[in-house]
């Protein structure tokens, strides 16, 4: 029987982004410094597989710091941490590593900045996202205000509206944000804001990717974990961008056909922690249903990279 035809668009950028590159190499370069075990305070990034890799390695993933004990190293994760953290790992004496991406460190120097001219903060984010804790934690406690929606704009209650500023968290929509931004200045004449904005390069060039291909296909996929900001905002991209079916997929296992019967094209993409590897496992499930075709729909090139701390880069 002969395969149905199906044109694959594959968009690109689309997977790890130089912070998350960092951030694993880090775990990796720590394990051949130190050894195994080395703690990693929460999942280094938001991607299963990648976290289980390492977890073979030698990785312990653990939720809080005193879960460590004090001889072994910690290494804390890609979306940053409260300011308590590391000290709470000097106060003991602890070797410990910041994978933080530098361009959430941005945020959190920015904070810190305003904080320091008087301003009180306001950030748009995700509740309980552990990228929101850690810039919401660099400040003392109310310092810094959440909104998530242009709603919370309407009813956040603030010290003085002539002295505020706003930051925001890093994987967020473009275009929600940007509706969020204009209710902050509108009921906020006086607001700061960053001097380039907060959400990330590999962030936008990924939702401009899937701009391009979800008008002219079927359905598209999206590879990523469920607790990955970035990948789930990818398929709320797809979708507003006219795609009729969108869809979030860790691995190629669930992969929903039926729902796929049908089509005559697809646009696969992957969130900023998925690894190629089950970009290309997807491809081949594709494959083994299909008769495709892979046509690349490149919209930016990025050739970003982060240096590792200092402390790796020297030896034991």
């Amino acid at each position: 029987m002969t395969k149905p035809r199906l044109t694959l668009y594959l968009a690109a950028p689309r997977g790890f982004c130089a912070g998350v590159d960092r951030a694993i190499k880090i775990v990796e370069m720590a394990l051949q410094k130190w050894g195994a075990p080395v703690y990693v305070r929460h999942e280094i990034v938001h991607n299963k597989f990648v976290v289980d890799g390492l977890r073979a390695k030698g990785a312990v993933f653990v939720e809080e710091l005193d879960e460590c004990p004090d001889d072994r190293p910690v290494i804390f994760s890609a979306h940053g941490v409260p300011k308590s953290v590391p000290a709470s790992a000097a106060a003991r004496e602890m070797i410990y590593v910041d994978a933080t991406c530098p361009l959430v460190s941005k945020v959190h120097v920015e904070a810190q900045r305003h904080a320091d001219a008087g301003l009180q903060m306001i950030m748009i984010g995700h509740k309980g996202h552990p990228e929101t804790v850690g810039t919401m934690g660099q400040l003392p406690e109310g310092e810094v205000l959440l909104v998530e929606t242009v709603e919370d704009v309407a009813t956040v209650q603030v010290r003085d509206p002539e002295k505020l500023a706003f930051v925001t968290q890093t994987t967020l929509s473009v275009d929600d944000t940007k509706d969020i931004i204009a209710a902050l200045e509108a009921r906020f004449p006086a607001i700061v804001g960053p001097h380039k904005e907060d959400i990330c390069y590999a962030t936008t060039n990924r939702q401009e990717a899937v701009k391009a291909v979800a008008p002219k296909s079927d359905a598209l996929l999206v590879v990523g974990a469920p607790n990955s900001s970035n990948s789930r905002r990818l398929v709320e991209v797809a979708s507003r961008a006219g795609c009729n079916y969108a869809q979030l997929v860790q691995r190629a296992t669930e992969i929903d056909w039926r729902a796929l019967e049908g089509i005559s094209s697809i646009a696969v993409t992957a969130g900023a922690s998925a690894p190629e590897i089950l970009v290309n496992e997807v491809i081949d499930a594709f494959r083994e249903h299909y008769d495709v075709t892979v046509e690349l729909v490149e919209t930016a090139v990025e050739n970003v990279e982060f240096k590792v701390p200092r402390v790796l880069r020297v030896p034991a």
